[in-house]
């Protein structure tokens, strides 16, 4: 089982003057540490307008500022919001692209459609047709990543000409590509698809063995790729807060962990928000005292504890947990002690059963990955005679009628930039 780090970049009120600014730092520091210490991933959200419980809106500059501190991590968005109110799809491809070449070919493409009104309302992407815009979007994304040129797409939710979308990522055909997932729905569309299932939802061992059921049964049963490469992975969440004491393990992140399922909740299923105004950790203060404890099953307690709880997940067949711990008002050093014990105590026996358990899948999975992109039907390209040139807006501006005295004034502006007059005179060469 592989090791990720998480990030919402939480900022509770009251905030000083320089919450923001430590709050990055701080989290730049986290991943430089978790590449040190051999975490595998490091994912970064993209939220908007979800004050207090994510200030994370531009994940890309994040990873990208990650990606010149780090060697060996690889840099997960978790998630890019792919309906074309949030994120025009050949954006998209070209800053995945170029995050890829500058990290060397580390990035992990995971997408989504987002749940949360504020976010959909604020760029009027209408809730009904949230999935079916982010599957027409991803698709043409990653048909950009891999085609020249780009045919050009009349669709539903978005429309665009022929086009080269350039850079190409570095990784071929695209980077591996994820899907967040809330339900066991959402993971069985992402076997469907031929896609990782990213669930960034509290989901206990046994819980959790079920969904990886599912999602390994279908993508060997019905796949379809909606990429050009398959990506079987389910990653899975949880807290994290080690310490040799286990009371000192839960003083320190369990208020965290309890604050980030409160404001998840706040923004998508209970809360009355408004913008700028409304209190979420103080709203979270009032309701401490009712709501469940968060001790080892949810990553909280001594190495021999977190050791049992991950051994859970990795029985259930899943492929990556991630760590929870950037949340609530969890303190900078505790996070990075609790990954340094982690480290030490941890992650020695998982990481010497994880090189022969990938060799053992990726064996098991290559006919079944072979047989479900034979089936994917793929955009035809364009033939030759069929790609169109355009005409520079300066020959088409050249092309229309000039009165006498544009025609002087053109003239001497050609003449003082030593522009032979023929090469411009005519609007077919």
């Amino acid at each position: 089982m592989k090791f990720g780090i998480f990030y919402e970049h939480q900022i509770p009120r009251p905030w000083d003057a320089d919450a923001e600014h430590r709050i990055y730092r701080e989290a730049l520091e986290q991943v430089e540490l978790a590449d040190r210490i051999g975490i595998d991933y490091a994912w970064e959200v993209e939220h908007h307008f979800l004050e207090e419980y994510s200030h994370s809106s531009a994940p890309e500059v994040f990873l990208a500022a990650c990606s010149q501190r780090t060697k060996r991590i690889r840099l997960g968005h978790g998630i890019v919001l792919m309906p074309p109110g949030y994120n025009h799809p050949a954006r998209v491809a070209e800053r995945i692209a170029a995050l890829d070449l500058v990290s060397d070919g580390r990035v992990e493409f995971g997408t989504g459609e987002s749940s949360s009104i504020l976010e959909l309302g604020g760029y009027r992407v209408p809730v009904a047709d949230k999935r079916a815009a982010w599957q027409e979007s991803l698709e043409q994304c990653l048909n950009m990543m891999v085609m020249t040129p780009y045919p050009g797409f009349e669709g539903t939710y978005f429309s665009m000409p022929c086009r080269n979308v350039v850079p190409k990522p570095l990784q071929k055909p695209h980077p591996p590509v994820w899907v967040a997932c809330s339900n066991r729905e959402t993971i069985k569309l992402a076997a469907r698809l031929g896609i990782g299932a990213l669930t960034f939802a509290f989901v206990d061992p046994a819980e959790a063995r079920q969904w990886v059921d599912d999602y390994y049964r279908i993508l060997k049963t019905e796949c379809v790729p909606i990429g050009h490469a398959v990506n079987a992975n389910i990653a899975m969440v949880t807290g994290l807060s080690v310490h040799p004491d286990g009371d000192e393990a839960k003083r320190r992140g369990e208020d965290g962990v309890k604050f980030f399922g409160y404001a998840l909740a706040h923004y998508y299923i209970f809360g009355e928000h408004k913008p700028g105004r409304t209190a979420v950790w103080a709203a979270y203060e009032r309701a401490r005292g009712g709501l469940p404890e968060a001790g080892a099953a949810r990553g909280i307690g001594t190495p021999d504890q977190l050791r049992q709880h991950l051994r859970s997940f990795e029985e259930a067949g899943v492929d990556q947990v991630a760590f929870i711990q950037q949340s609530g008002r969890n303190r900078h050093d505790h996070i990075c002690q609790s990954l340094e014990l982690f480290a030490q105590e941890v992650l020695p026996e998982f990481r010497e059963r994880e090189a022969a358990r990938a060799k053992e899948n990726a064996e098991a999975l290559a006919p079944v990955i072979e047989q479900a992109l034979a089936r994917k039907p793929k955009m035809e390209p364009l033939a030759e005679d069929q790609i169109p040139s355009f005409l520079a807006l300066g020959r088409q501006v050249a092309a229309q009628p000039r009165t006498p005295e544009q025609e002087a004034a053109r003239r001497r502006m050609l003449a003082a930039a030593q522009v032979p007059l023929e090469e411009v005179t005519s609007s077919k060469s």
